[in-house]
């Protein structure tokens, strides 16, 4: 399914209501959360735009509350990056395809990530294919996107901060719409 610029308005309002894949926020939080880390970090729009967005996959998808627990894995940085290929380029959807995979590379290069990461982090982990083999470890930091990658998953877990104030959604939907394809 591919995402109209009012389909994605919409699923972004309404995900406020959803919490965010066994985390104490919001889904609308998260990303919203993200998106301003990744603003106060200095990231440019298409990245900003990739951190508001990386975990849209969920929404469409129709992630459930208890789909983690239940040993589901919706591979949402997939579905994600299938429903915004209309709206955007490659800026915004490498970062939001590799993300997942980034959080695999962290925990084997970076001693005490994973051990950092939240218990949903460390279940999904799980899920998605537990730490990269050397080979994988490679492969991904010979990538382009490899460090926008990286640098969305760091925003990607710190942005589960319950009651954190952050700019309004349509303060990143009027960033997004500067770095899309077709914002209408």
């Amino acid at each position: 399914m591919s995402l109209s610029w009012q389909q994605l308005e919409t699923l972004l309002a309404d995900s406020a209501a959803s919490l965010y894949g066994g985390e104490a926020v919001s889904q609308l939080e998260h990303a919203l959360q993200s998106a301003e880390c990744a603003e106060r970090d200095g990231a440019n729009p298409a990245l900003i735009t990739a951190a508001l967005l990386h975990d849209v996959g969920h929404l469409v998808a129709g992630q459930g509350d208890t789909d983690l627990a239940n040993g589901i894995d919706d591979r949402h940085e997939q579905i994600g990056v299938a429903s915004l290929k209309e709206l955007f380029g490659d800026a915004v959807l490498a970062p939001i395809a590799l993300h997942v995979s980034a959080k695999r590379y962290l925990c084997v290069i970076e001693p005490g990530y994973h051990a950092a990461l939240s218990e949903s982090s460390r279940q999904s982990l799980a899920l998605q294919g537990g730490l990269m083999s050397a080979d994988e470890t490679r492969r991904f930091a010979a990538n382009p996107h490899a460090y926008a990658a990286v640098a969305l998953r760091r925003w990607d877990d710190e942005a589960k901060v319950i009651g954190k104030v952050t700019p309004p959604l349509s303060h990143y939907l009027q960033i997004a719409a500067a770095v899309a394809r077709n914002p209408q």
